[in-house]
């Protein structure tokens, strides 16, 4: 037993001398190797300058190559920041300019054209040999009085090389004075406050007021000197089949009946995905089909105010906006007519009415094309 103990303290002594050997050696071949690198390098720097340069370029390029995504592929970087090689994921679907959805056949569309873009502001447009004033407002999807009243055009004359101003939106422009308020200025211009409200450039705060020297577009504005002839108050069964289509059916078989009884105070378009039927009665909101309600009362700050989203189980919801009073709850089965509030002015709101709008599949359709 004290041979083996003896034969092993041996051995791991001969171990220790050995590896402390090698470890002496191999710095000293290190140490060998590293002096004769250095002498190489410092007496052939000048000899090997171009090709170390032309080298290192040559690598930078490669990996410019490999990451820009040049042949035809998005390389990794340009695929995982944003802002780099497309559009930045965060913000790709946080607005979608034109909610419409697909156009719907077999029904006359009620709304007013519009263009291909919204734009905010008002620009200059030098008219072209073989144009006229119907041509040009039918290209900018707004009509041929707001470019008369714009650019005060007693007739429908125009040349080449003249330059017209064209307003984002069909109506007039008023620059706001000191004393004006969102009621006067609808009022001079024979509109209504809600759209000068909703139109999203006009950025008009909660509050309602306006500062002196701010530019408003008034939708459906005409100018105070001109007589504008009494506006019509449609039938609602009569707009959504358009004056001369059969009856229409909506997409997935959806069939809505009208929630309030009132007048169209604003319709459909691309920043008021939805109708507002305005009645200062304030009568109650009938649901327009039965489903489940999925939001009731005012659980943000959003501008809708009090409303009642209802889930209709068939790729259908339809929402009511601004109410004074919810009679339903979240979670709770809805039949349709039945009363699910009552109309009022919460929100972004100047006056009682109801702002109605029904998604099919998450895109907003023009409730006048399906309401029965």
């Amino acid at each position: 037993m004290n041979s083996i103990r003896d034969d092993f303290r041996a051995l791991l002594r001969v171990l220790v001398w050995y590896s402390k050997r090698k470890i002496i050696y191999l710095s000293r071949e290190f140490e060998g190797l590293k002096n004769f690198v250095k002498d190489v390098l410092m007496t052939g720097r000048g000899v090997h300058q171009k090709r170390f340069w032309h080298g290192t370029m040559l690598g930078l390029v490669s990996v410019g190559i490999l990451t820009s995504g040049v042949f035809g592929g998005q390389s990794l970087i340009s695929s995982t920041f944003p802002g780099i090689g497309g559009p930045d994921p965060r913000f790709a679907e946080a607005f979608e300019p034109f909610p419409n959805g697909p156009v719907i056949s077999g029904v006359e569309d009620p709304r007013t054209n519009i263009s291909e873009k919204p734009r905010s502001e008002i620009i200059d447009y030098e008219v072209e040999n073989n144009d006229t004033l119907s041509s040009i407002a039918q290209k900018f999807g707004i009509t041929s009085d707001t470019i008369r009243w714009e650019n005060d055009l007693k007739g429908d004359s125009i040349k080449p090389g003249q330059i017209l101003k064209i307003l984002p939106e069909s109506g007039v422009s008023y620059t706001v004075k000191s004393g004006d308020s969102l009621e006067s200025v609808a009022k001079k211009f024979s509109a209504e406050q809600q759209p000068i409200l909703d139109y999203p450039f006009n950025d008009v705060p909660d509050d309602l007021s306006l500062k002196a020297g701010q530019l408003l577009i008034i939708p459906g504005g005409t100018p105070p000197e001109t007589k504008a002839p009494p506006k019509p108050k449609p039938q609602p069964q009569y707009l959504a089949q358009g004056p001369s289509s059969p009856a229409f059916t909506a997409p997935g078989g959806g069939q809505f009946i009208w929630p309030a009884g009132g007048t169209l105070s604003q319709y459909f378009s691309w920043y008021h995905p939805g109708i507002d039927i305005a009645n200062r009665s304030a009568p109650g909101i009938a649901a327009s089909d039965g489903g489940t309600v999925v939001v009731a009362g005012w659980p943000d700050g959003s501008g809708y105010g009090n409303r009642v989203v209802i889930d209709h189980g068939n790729g259908y919801t339809s929402l009511y906006a601004h109410l004074s009073n919810v009679y339903v709850s979240p979670g709770q089965a809805i039949s349709r007519g039945q009363l699910i509030g009552q109309m009022g002015s919460t929100g972004r709101s100047t006056g009682t009415h109801l702002h109605l709008e029904i998604h099919y599949k998450g895109v907003a359709l023009n409730p006048l094309a399906i309401l029965k």
